[in-house]
């Protein structure tokens, strides 16, 4: 996305496993570029149990679409051990990471059916972000009930 600076609002940054399970979930100002929030998803995904071994504390490999292709977070990824697919801007198109990436976007749609988060009515952003936590929280336990 590209940055409105003028824009007002807020936006929801999300991090998924492969089936659409939010696992990591942020807001910013809409006037904030998508790039600065990617550290701090990473960083809150929580340890996942696995069937076998240790809690995994990171995924393995990370699709994000053109926005976070900058080098500081491509260098970032690889020395925490994370497989990045990211676009890079001018050279590759979009089109290949849609395999991946419609996951998220299912997600976001899902989270666009919450009318609280359709518009955002709280002044803190805290209160915002429980709203968008609880919305997660449903998903979740929508998906794992069928």
């Amino acid at each position: 996305m590209s940055v409105d600076r003028g824009k007002f609002g807020s936006k929801i940054h999300l991090i998924t496993e492969r089936t659409g399970l939010p696992l990591s979930v942020a807001i910013s100002g809409a006037n904030l570029h998508d790039s600065q929030a990617l550290i701090p998803l990473v960083q809150g995904i929580p340890p996942i149990r696995s069937r076998r071994g240790p809690r995994r504390r990171k995924p393995a490999k990370l699709h994000a679409d053109k926005g976070y292709d900058y080098s500081h977070l491509r260098r970032w990824l690889r020395r925490r051990g994370i497989q990045h697919r990211i676009a890079r801007r001018g050279i590759e198109s979009s089109q290949r990471l849609g395999r991946h990436r419609w996951t998220v976007e299912r997600t976001m749609a899902w989270l666009a059916g919450c009318r609280r988060l359709h518009r955002r009515y709280e002044r803190k952003a805290e209160h915002f972000l429980a709203f968008t936590s609880i919305a997660c929280t449903l998903i979740c336990y929508r998906r794992l009930t069928n």
